[in-house]
């Protein structure tokens, strides 16, 4: 049971928000109260989450020397000891097996993409973490890859490639945001716990992201006007969701540069109430500016 449990804690359940992205094709292609294409999209989902877990497992087998050295990281399953190898390397293997089994029966291409997702992971946990800036857009192209998954298992008439767009440099944002937070709290042991960060320091840092959050805004008002689904909806109220967007990412970096916020930029999500308010007012208003107006015609 004390094993179960390690493997459950080490499949990292709470970061299965992050896949929630899948669903993006759905609800910006006007399907997400269509009843067939939303039972595809979640049991993709929860393949999704699977292969997700899996991909994690794997990493931790790889890193389970230096998570010891971590201060929080050393009290994983793994490196504690709870969750013994043999468990977590049979774990790792059958699930993302199971994963892309299922999925080949109703949707080839998806289980095309994620098996081309549990590779990028894998080949991320063993090498491409190691390389400089690799490392930051290979997290890019996981979530580019959630998103791409979701459109190819319903069919879309009006999704927009703007969307990829979005989610590639809010993708990018976040993963500079989290490497800037465990240099920080790392401190003089970072290069031990993680070698990349001998590459980088935190001007390198700060400049990216400030290149990266004017490109997500930018990208995302570019959105907002040129979206197919937007445009059918018959009105431009989309442009009115740009100060939640905005509101979003300027509370972020006011967390990490005023307020000292050393977590992730997703855990920092799920206990910020301004940064949770926001983002429920973003989406309950596309939510109303892409079906309200649709459905009253």
């Amino acid at each position: 049971m004390r094993a179960l449990t390690g493997l459950l804690k080490t499949m990292r359940p709470k970061q299965w928000t992050k896949n929630i992205i899948i669903y993006a094709g759905l609800v910006f292609d006007g399907q997400l109260f269509d009843r067939e294409p939303f039972l595809r999209v979640t049991l993709s989902f929860v393949l999704l989450c699977l292969a997700a877990s899996a991909i994690y497992i794997v990493n931790d087998l790889v890193d389970i020397e230096r998570d010891r050295q971590h201060p929080k990281k050393r009290n994983r399953p793994l490196p504690s000891g709870q969750l013994p190898r043999s468990l977590a390397t049979t774990a790792a293997i059958l699930i993302p097996v199971f994963s892309v089994g299922v999925a080949l029966l109703y949707s080839p291409r998806y289980a095309a993409v994620l098996a081309v997702y549990i590779a990028l992971h894998i080949a991320y946990s063993l090498i491409l973490k190691h390389i400089v800036l690799i490392d930051i857009l290979t997290i890019t192209a996981g979530y580019v890859l959630r998103v791409a998954g979701g459109v190819l298992v319903i069919e879309v008439a009006r999704f927009s490639p703007w969307l990829y767009t979005c989610t590639a440099l809010l993708a990018l944002f976040l993963a500079i945001g989290k490497r800037r937070q465990e240099l920080l709290s790392l401190g003089d042991n970072a290069t031990n716990t993680r070698p990349i960060f001998d590459h980088y320091n935190l001007p390198l840092l700060d400049d990216m992201l400030r290149i990266v959050t004017t490109s997500t805004l930018m990208a995302y008002i570019l959105y907002t006007i040129e979206a197919p689904s937007i445009l059918l909806a018959g009105n431009n109220l989309a442009m009115i969701t740009v100060p939640f967007v905005l509101y979003g990412l300027f509370r972020y970096l006011y967390l990490i540069h005023v307020k000292g916020e050393g977590s992730a930029p997703d855990e920092v999500v799920l206990k910020d109430r301004p940064l949770q308010i926001a983002l429920l007012l973003w989406g309950l208003s596309f939510v109303f500016i892409l079906y309200v107006p649709r459905s009253l015609s």
